[in-house]
């Protein structure tokens, strides 16, 4: 084992851990650190023994340990800690090292930390890393932003260790600078809650509408899992359904349906609402967590609301089809707008982001990894300047062949009284964005009414505004222009 590492990590939880073991694993030599000394020596003797790894106890020890420049991955939990540790670590550098930040922080953080970290001489990196402890073991798909001059020094370690798609191209590319990486870090665990949702919805369709078995929904994911479905969430739905305890139970039927979240999904939204961008499924994905989490206030309501709705009658393997589709169409819509938001920042940010590179990215090692990534890829190849998903030639016959199907699961779902926020949002955004009027002149004429917030006119050029003395008691005083 060489005296100097190639690369150092801090932060020896669960994710730490398994990137050190995979980094060691690939041919790398790694430093690794934890402010709780007594896991640095458990792993030593532990799952890191006879590997390319050396632990240390301080981080002045670590920092010596580590060739030139320096690359320091932090795996710590975002927020105050990131920055704490950033302090630390100053008096052990010299110019050029590189601080790489491989946790959840919020892409603010990440925009404000770049140029700090780069004013005392030092190269910074955010990067989002997808995959759980699987990814981090075995590769995961990840997404490095920041300052553009460390790219060089990491590239060859950071795509060594990633996933791959089944051609081999690494699931790890440059996505652009300062908090790039995890915004798009972030949007991608937008779209996963928008997915998850959707499968769980699915799910609860299948189970209470059309009164299928846990034995017959996994053989129904099974056989989607080889399809335009195809993917990582179905394909772990598939095995839930199936997974029973020691006593012979369906493991999932025993869960509390509480379901809880860490906020990246919230951040997506917080970011779509600030951006005005309308990412109404994902947002509804949220939503749908929040509800569930007010678990004894839904068993109370359900005592005391009975509503009238119907049982399921008709032909249930043409409605399981319905859902294959309906599912699809829905995907589709999660990603067009995780990709409307995506532009928005770029604009925002003034970030040069390769839209078909990111689905390349997410293609491996990432909990939204699936064929249909494949295909966003190839809509970018056509046209790199693609406003939305919903235009490309392939999504836009996708989605209009599949619009029967998905309607129909919509209305079945109000009929039955089962929830399905994500399926019907994504459905109301698609006939939105189709549709040339909608009816926000009455909006603006309401707004204009009670508060003079002016309007445009069909019949004028867009950019002149226009107030009308509804009441007659108004006067000429306008609030101007607005804000979409």
């Amino acid at each position: 084992m060489k005296d100097k590492a190639d690369i150092g990590l801090i932060g020896l939880a669960v994710m730490g851990e398994s990137l050190v073991l995979n980094m060691a694993g690939k041919g790398f030599t790694v430093a690794c650190f934890n402010r709780t000394t007594s896991k640095v020596d458990d792993f030593m003797a532990g799952r890191a023994k006879g590997q390319s790894i050396i632990g240390c106890h301080s981080i002045a020890e670590f920092c010596s340990k580590l060739e030139r420049p320096r690359k320091i991955v932090m795996l710590v939990k975002a927020g105050k800690a990131v920055d704490e540790l950033i302090e630390q670590l100053f008096p052990h550098l010299e110019p050029g090292d590189i601080i790489i930040d491989g946790g959840n922080s919020h892409f603010p953080d990440t925009i404000r930390r770049t140029p700090y970290v780069e004013s005392k001489g030092f190269l910074y990196i955010g990067t989002g890393v997808s995959g759980g402890e699987e990814g981090a073991l075995l590769g995961p798909s990840m997404m490095p932003g920041g300052s553009p001059a460390a790219w060089p020094h990491v590239k060859k370690i950071f795509q060594t260790i990633c996933a791959k798609t089944p051609k081999g191209e690494p699931c790890c590319e440059w996505i652009g600078e300062n908090g790039a990486g995890h915004f798009v870090k972030m949007v991608h665990n937008g779209i996963e809650y928008g997915d998850m949702q959707l499968i769980c919805e699915t799910y609860d369709l299948l189970k209470r509408g059309v009164g299928l078995s846990n034995e017959e929904m996994h053989k129904v994911f099974t056989e989607w899992n080889q399809g335009e479905l195809d993917s990582y969430l179905i394909e772990i739905t598939r095995d839930i359904l199936a997974h029973r305890d020691e006593q012979g139970q369906a493991v999932v039927d025993l869960i509390l349906d509480a379901a809880g979240q860490k906020g990246t999904g919230k951040w997506t939204v917080d970011s779509a609402l600030n951006a005005g961008m309308p990412l109404t499924m994902i947002g509804e994905a949220v939503f749908a967590r929040c509800l569930s989490s007010i678990k004894e206030e839904r068993v109370e309501a359900s005592k005391q609301i009975k509503p009238k709705v119907g049982k399921f009658t008709g032909d249930k393997a043409r409605f399981v089809n319905d859902l294959r589709r309906a599912l699809y169409a829905s995907k589709i819509v999660s990603y067009a707008q995780g990709y409307q938001l995506m532009r928005a920042a770029a604009k925002t940010y003034n970030w040069n982001l390769n839209y078909g590179g990111i689905a390349l990215v997410w293609r491996g090692g990432c909990i939204i990894r699936s064929v249909f990534l494949g295909d966003i890829t190839k809509a970018y190849k056509r046209n790199p300047e693609l406003v939305n998903l919903l235009l490309d030639p392939f999504f836009k016959r996708a989605v209009e062949s599949r619009q029967a199907s998905w309607r129909r699961v919509v209305v079945k779902a109000a009929q039955l009284g089962i929830p399905a926020p994500c399926m019907s949002a994504a459905l109301n955004f698609f006939d939105g964005y189709r549709s040339d009027r909608l009816p926000a002149n009455l909006l603006q004429a309401q707004r204009d009414y009670f508060g003079a917030h002016t309007y445009e006119r069909v019949d004028k050029p867009r950019g002149q505004f226009f107030h009308t003395n509804w009441t007659g008691r108004g006067g000429s005083t306008t609030a101007n222009t607005y804000i979409a």
